[in-house]
């Protein structure tokens, strides 16, 4: 009887413990890969802010996690759901201004916003995400392996020279990235992308090519994944050039 009783007790606490780490918002961040997962993490995050609008963690986690999915939803949606993490972002920045993940995410947001109302609209954001991003620069250069030097070398790939962007600085700051984590794939496929923007296959070339050929990073896994998928693409179709 006792043995049977101690059998019942620990398959409960077993299962328990499974419904515990199906609700953890963080280990269902880590399966973002499909959408629906981090959908369900973002909410949990936000009962939590909800519950306690002092919150940094919840509201700077939304911001995060707005950005993924926003970048893989339909434009409305996507935009929606982007806008929200920019205020995550936002109130996050407020609630803790001398911490980076705030300053960063909201403008990870607006850079995707940006990016899906286009070139004319899209410059409206320019400004303050570039002054986010300097922000994270002051306070920790090397954050989350240097993500505010990677971001402000997209942001001068992406901006027209005639409102501050530029090819020069781009290629500086992705460099400048790549000194905190060399195996970056985010921060070698944007310097691909620079490097060709500039007439420089051959390097942009090879810099595809570590893309393909670097083992993604356990922590970013599904982001890494698409890069490797357009790096790949990319390489393909330059092969198929006369």
């Amino acid at each position: 009887m006792r043995a049977s009783i101690l059998v019942f007790y620990i398959a409960v606490s077993a299962g328990l413990a499974g419904l515990g780490a199906q609700t953890d918002p963080d280990m269902l961040y880590r399966e973002r890969a499909d959408p629906s997962r981090a959908r369900e993490a973002m909410s949990i995050w936000a009962m939590r802010l909800s519950d306690d609008p002092r919150s940094y963690d919840a509201a700077w986690k939304i911001a995060r996690a707005a950005y993924w999915l926003g970048g893989h939803e339909d434009t409305r949606t996507g935009r929606a759901t982007l806008e929200r993490g920019v205020a995550a972002g936002r109130q996050a920045a407020a609630l803790e201004p001398r911490r980076p993940e705030g300053h960063f995410w909201m403008a990870a947001c607006m850079g995707e916003l940006a990016e899906s109302f286009g070139l004319r609209q899209g410059l409206r954001y320019r400004g303050a995400i570039r002054a986010a991003l300097e922000t994270v620069l002051r306070l920790d250069p090397a954050w989350q392996s240097g993500s505010a030097d990677r971001a402000l070398g997209r942001w001068y790939y992406k901006v027209p020279g005639l409102f501050g962007g530029s090819k020069k600085l781009s290629e500086m700051h992705l460099r400048r990235s790549l000194s905190y984590n060399m195996n970056s794939l985010a921060s070698r496929f944007f310097l691909a992308e620079t490097l060709s923007a500039m007439d420089r296959e051959a390097d942009a070339t090879a810099e595809l090519q570590r893309v393909v050929d670097t083992p993604a990073d356990p922590d970013w896994a599904p982001e890494d994944r698409e890069f490797k998928d357009k790096a790949a693409a990319r390489l393909a179709a330059t092969r198929r050039r006369p």
